[in-house]
């Protein structure tokens, strides 16, 4: 029997929009200022953009080529997202390529405070969307080019929609639901679809909904929303470089990769990764769990002394009074959570659908503490605000020279360390003012007692400081420190010794099944950096793009060719790790012939896939 939903009146409502306006503008506050400021510093965000540039470049907006060799193996959802966005632009960049990111996030918060809101209470659902946004995990998921926050979006709507139509009687069709559902699996694959229906499914037999019945309802929604993914299925098998390679892709990222019988190893972690990557992800929350039990006393009243009931029979009668948004939370956290336990591969970001409802939880302990143990709230709130106080104190001790270089001269990458130490040492203007607000945002908290105004509830406090801590990190330490760590530099200056045509680039550690490429040179110089063993015909000359010491292997697998350096970026590249050298190279006199390579025996020659993700 379905539960009725709890009356809500009508200045609660009128209370609830205007709560909403003031979430909306911390989000563009959180999201929208610095979305561009940090460039490009991983393999993954070039990775996904540039299937974007191809898009737009080429007109192929089913499958494709870039890198000089891949192909999508993933569905184009955001590809297709931020080529629109760049169309506004004029050009794929940074921005562009972060902004489907951070409005999924951004949506998918507002549509959790208004859920909650109707179901929980105005509280619970403030300290939930802003807990989702200031979360380690989520926060960092926002502010990157990745598939990951766009599918956690869509199948966190997706589960908010099936509660809806729960509420309803499973009466009528859930297009909602479908509509979120067919953009999930058009981002990532059937996962998508099936994931979200089965933590529905559950909850509906827990609340007494019939099997058959929630199975072939659930079943006629799944397969509405998977027809999208099916007819790109299809369209992409059918482009000149889809095919069978196409199919037997799909097949090892949507199959091999849960049953754990992946060709090439990709994020191998046992199954405790899972606790470990949830402590860390939440953080700053993390520290309240870890607070918290030195405030709380463990004791049995009078009442509880007498009661003798087991285990079970407790689980069992909170069960029975326990309301049904929570329990669906708690569906939700556990059903995401075991699902990705099971395959081998794994990696924090799979487990970003589970972080919102978890987040509910947060604020509910959050809640209960700020009237039961208040001294817990305090101390985290008082710890949030110490570091972020010496954070800015250290940052200004480095700015006035107290701090030396030489500390940062340890290691074996101690001269990337001096780098990342000299960038800090030259913030903006404007960003000096952002590294100070959460010096400001401390002190506040600590003279809030004589600022009436700004007083507040230490439960809201205990959100706002975790965000201007992360409002300083995105502003301005993130970008000063990753763009000294960028390979940007590296191909301005390759573009000016080769301001157009095609650079080779050559790898001698180089798998056909994760092929790495020199993903963030690729995305500057706009595409065009080609595998060598994968040009249409053995140039006469040109440039070659290597790293460390691997032009030995170059010389040995191509002897017809004699290169010579000409640029020696002394960088180490944000992809692979490796030191990137340019050479010159141009076919030796005599050589007519080009010897077969053995990738290309090995079928190197073909288009390879995206690295895993």
């Amino acid at each position: 029997m379905l539960e009725k939903q709890m009356d809500i009146s009508d200045n609660n409502y009128i209370f609830s929009r205007k709560t909403l306006w003031v979430l909306a503008l911390f989000c563009i506050a959180a999201f929208f200022l610095f979305l561009g400021s940090a460039l490009f510093n991983t393999r993954g965000e070039p990775r996904e953009a540039i299937v974007a540039v191809s898009m737009l470049d080429n007109g192929d907006w089913i499958l494709p080529v870039n890198n000089g060799a891949e192909i999508a193996f993933k569905p184009p959802l955001l590809h297709w997202c931020i080529a629109v966005a760049s169309t506004l632009t004029g050009a794929v960049t940074e921005y562009t390529s972060r902004l489907p990111s951070a409005l999924s996030l951004c949506l998918m918060t507002l549509c959790l405070f208004a859920f909650f809101a109707k179901r929980s209470s105005e509280r619970a659902a403030l300290l939930t969307a802003l807990i989702t946004l200031t979360n380690f995990e989520v926060h960092r998921a926002g502010y990157a080019c990745r598939v990951d926050m766009l599918l956690a979006a869509l199948m966190v709507l997706a589960l908010l929609a099936l509660y809806r139509w729960w509420e309803q009687g499973l009466r009528g069709v859930p297009w909602g639901a479908a509509a979120c559902l067919a953009g999930a699996a058009l981002t990532k694959g059937p996962v998508g679809v099936l994931l979200p229906c089965a933590c529905a499914g559950l909850f509906y037999l827990l609340r007494g909904v019939r099997l058959w019945s929630a199975v072939w309802r659930l079943t006629l929604v799944a397969l509405a929303a998977l027809l999208p993914l099916a007819a790109w299925y299809c369209a992409a098998y059918m482009q000149p470089h889809g095919g069978e390679r196409f199919l037997q892709l799909i097949y090892e990222e949507n199959v091999l990769r849960l049953i754990g019988k992946m060709t090439y190893e990709s994020h191998i972690n046992p199954w405790w990764y899972n606790v470990q990557t949830i402590l860390t992800g939440m953080f700053p929350y993390t520290l309240l769990l870890l607070i918290s039990p030195f405030f709380i006393r463990r004791g049995k009243s009078a009442g509880e002394a007498k009661e003798n009931s087991s285990l079970w029979q407790k689980v069992k009668a909170y069960y029975k009074q326990m309301p049904a948004v929570r329990l669906y939370a708690a569906v939700c956290t556990a059903v995401i959570f075991v699902f990705y336990c099971i395959p081998a591969s794994k990696r924090s970001t799979y487990l970003l659908p589970l972080y919102p409802f978890l987040s509910y939880f947060v604020a509910e302990g959050i809640l209960w503490l700020g009237r039961r143990r208040e001294r817990a709230l305090r101390a985290f709130c008082a710890t949030v605000a110490v570091l972020g106080i010496a954070l800015t104190i250290l940052y200004i001790c480095i700015l006035a020279g107290l701090v030396p270089e030489s500390i940062a001269a340890h290691g074996r990458h101690a001269d990337q360390n001096i780098a990342f130490f000299r960038a800090l040492q030259q913030p903006a203007w404007w960003q000096m003012a952002v590294i100070a607000v959460p010096l400001m945002a401390g002190l506040l908290y600590f003279f809030r007692n004589r600022l009436p105004r700004l007083h507040g509830s230490l439960a809201l406090w205990s959100a706002l400081l975790p965000a201007a801590l992360f409002f300083a990190l995105d502003g301005a330490y993130q970008p000063l420190v990753l763009n000294a760590k960028s390979d940007k530099r590296v191909a301005e200056h390759i573009a000016l010794l080769a301001p157009e045509g095609t650079i080779y680039s050559y790898r001698a550690d180089v798998l056909l099944a994760n092929r790495m490429h020199p993903f963030t040179v690729n995305f500057y110089l706009h595409d065009r950096v080609i595998p060598i063993d994968c040009a249409p015909q053995a140039p006469e000359e040109g440039w070659i793009l290597t790293g460390n010491n691997e032009i030995e292997d170059f010389k040995r697998e191509y002897p017809q060719y004699a290169p010579t350096l000409v640029y020696d970026s002394r960088h180490r590249s944000s992809d692979d790790k490796k030191y990137l050298k340019l050479y010159r190279f141009e076919k030796r006199v005599g050589a007519f012939k080009r010897p077969q390579s053995k990738r290309v025996e090995e079928g190197y020659g073909q288009p390879a896939h995206h690295n895993a993700r």
